[in-house]
């Protein structure tokens, strides 16, 4: 199996988010993050935890963007 069509637990999601495992469930719950049901098992693609990972990336910002962003908040 290769790594983009690895099958995760939610344990083992979690681990690989470096988050609980209740925090996946909860994504899950909430459809925030995509999986399959097999049976009543939870299983998530390894793609699709690095994807839900990747869409929470905040890029940084110059000190020139801070300080102009800071100066439309005041």
């Amino acid at each position: 199996m290769t790594a983009v069509d690895e099958v995760l637990t939610v344990e083992e999601a979690a681990a690989r988010m470096k988050m609980s495992a209740r925090y996946v469930r909860r994504l899950v719950a909430e459809r925030r993050i995509a999986f399959h049901k097999v049976g009543r098992s939870v299983r998530l693609k390894a793609s699709d935890v690095d994807a839900h990972i990747d869409a929470g990336r905040v890029e940084p910002m110059t000190a020139s963007a801070v300080w102009r962003d800071l100066g439309r908040v005041a």
